[in-house]
């Protein structure tokens, strides 16, 4: 194979001609011959034994071409893309049949979209970022221990008063409409925190003041945006009967709660170790908003017009990333979809602007690794076979034989580009963060559209109780760029694999 030349048609568009000689052609033609003469049935032949030049003679001299063609094409395509130094980011691969001959060989050309050869950059090295010093205060964990308290709290009875907000009752209940009862609207033994807002406006507020064992009727009405069509606005009666009525006691605070809730023997080394835990996380949050204010004035400075297929290949990763979470859960992407009452192409869409963020991010640091010519150490490399194996639970070697040192090579220069242009940023520590001027609406590289897989199962649950409020989520999800592979196939078909990269640069 011989790449005769690279030739720029227009915006990361390439086209490269591609010679292969006759040797090699004739050996693709006769592993054609081969692939394909046991179908072939020709008078005076048993099936599948005619010979070459007897089949070639009926049929015509290149009745084996298209055949060898779509043999040679896949390696002949990939040196070459090798051999250009191009990177291809997409499966849409033009062909062309210049010619092919027996005698000199084949000519051919393709069509390729790479990423962005010319990729602008404004000054990386002092980049401005404010750090926020991390500060907890005694408060906030006083707060804090409050909560724990609150979720180790015990429900006693209460015979000697009738109930009130904050206690939690124990109610039968049955609601109707206009004296018909209706699909979930009844329940025995349920318990109901009053005040928590959990059902429908008004229901929770008229069982304060009743005693055990009374029996009442509450009158509400649904709200116009209730769940149920057949809900919507109707004014309603539920029956209620009061079982039981219990309050809730908080634990005192103090040593023997420290020992209880930890493994802390005084309450004044469980509230330090709670500080310092939350010093530590104040701290990474720092840290990380540093590094997204980091990414966005680096992003300022950033100038390349990148191929549709680069952002459409990172959206790609993250549904599939999105949707293998919910099938760890037992979900599905398309059922779930349709439950939040969207559509998949208004669910792409909610990945754009994150992708579109991540694979410029992702171009940029490639650039400045380019430019300052960071390259991965032996031990950089041997240091992320440990991680993976580590992540995948499985032995290094398994690790080694599944991913080329080649593939982790530019994923661990990215990192060592950001590090570089971090280690070089201007990081002013402050008090209080200054104030920014509104900004036009950003993109995040960690979080964005729909809340994580985790909340999708709790929006598939099966049908809520008709006095619940109805509630909805949205979802979430990120990391970097995904980059096509060489790995051309027939050109009559153009069937390609794409594989993708996945990167968190920040």
């Amino acid at each position: 194979m011989t790449l005769k030349e690279t030739k720029k048609v227009e915006t990361n568009r390439y086209e490269l001609e591609i010679l292969v000689d006759a040797k090699d052609f004739a050996d693709a033609l006769s592993k054609a011959y081969k692939q394909n003469v046991k179908k072939i049935a020709i008078p005076g032949f048993r099936k599948g034994k005619a010979p070459r030049h007897i089949i070639e003679r009926l049929y015509g001299e290149n009745f084996f071409f298209e055949d060898a063609i779509e043999i040679i094409y896949p390696e002949a395509v990939e040196a070459a893309i090798a051999e250009s130094g191009l990177e291809l980011v997409s499966n849409n691969i033009g062909f062309d049949l210049v010619s092919a001959d027996k005698e000199t060989g084949l000519d051919f050309k393709v069509t390729i979209t790479v990423k962005p050869t010319e990729i602008k950059l404004a000054a990386y090295k002092g980049l401005k970022a404010e750090r926020v010093k991390p500060v907890v205060t005694d408060e906030e964990i006083d707060e804090q221990v409050k909560m724990i308290a609150e979720r180790n709290a015990r429900l006693e009875n209460v015979t000697d008063r009738a109930a009130q907000n904050d206690d939690t009752v124990v109610i039968d209940y049955e609601g109707s409409v206009d004296g018909v009862p209706f699909d979930g609207g009844k329940a025995d033994g349920y318990s109901l925190k009053l005040g928590s807002n959990s059902f429908i406006p008004g229901f929770e507020e008229q069982i304060v003041g009743h005693s055990i064992d009374e029996e009442f009727d509450i009158n509400v009405k649904f709200p116009d945006e209730y769940h149920s069509e057949e809900l919507k606005g109707k004014e309603a009666v539920f029956k209620i009967k009061l079982h039981e009525i219990k309050k809730t006691e908080l634990p005192e605070i103090d040593d023997e709660f420290a020992k209880d809730v930890s493994e802390f023997d005084t309450i004044a080394e469980y509230k330090a170790d709670l500080k310092a835990k939350a010093l530590e996380q104040k701290s990474k949050n720092a840290d990380d908003a540093v590094d997204s204010a980091i990414v966005d004035a680096l992003l300022e400075g950033f100038e390349a017009e990148i191929p549709a297929e680069m952002i459409e290949a990172r959206i790609n990763e993250s549904v599939q990333d999105f949707a293998y979470r919910l099938q760890m859960q037992g979900l599905n992407l398309e059922t779930y979809v349709k439950y939040m009452g969207g559509d998949m192409n208004a669910f792409r869409d909610s990945f754009r602007e994150q992708a579109d963020k991540q694979v410029k991010l992702r171009l940029a640091l490639e650039k400045i690794a380019a430019d300052e010519k960071i390259t991965p150490t032996d031990d950089d490399i041997e240091d992320e076979y440990k991680k993976l194996a580590e992540n995948y639970n499985t032995e290094l070697d398994n690790v080694k034989a599944a991913i080329p040192a080649t593939e982790l090579v530019k994923d661990i220069a990215v990192r060592k580009a950001f590090d570089f242009i971090r280690d070089n940023a201007d990081i002013t520590e402050v008090d209080t963060p200054s104030e920014k001027k509104p900004a036009a609406k950003k993109s995040t590289t960690k979080k964005t559209t729909a809340k994580k897989a985790e909340d999708a199962e709790t929006d598939g649950e099966e049908k809520k109780s008709a006095a619940k409020k109805s509630t909805s989520s949205k979802s979430t999800k990120a990391k970097a760029e995904g980059e096509a592979k060489p790995a051309a196939k027939k050109p009559a078909a153009k069937k390609t694999t794409a594989k993708t990269e996945k990167e968190d640069a920040e």
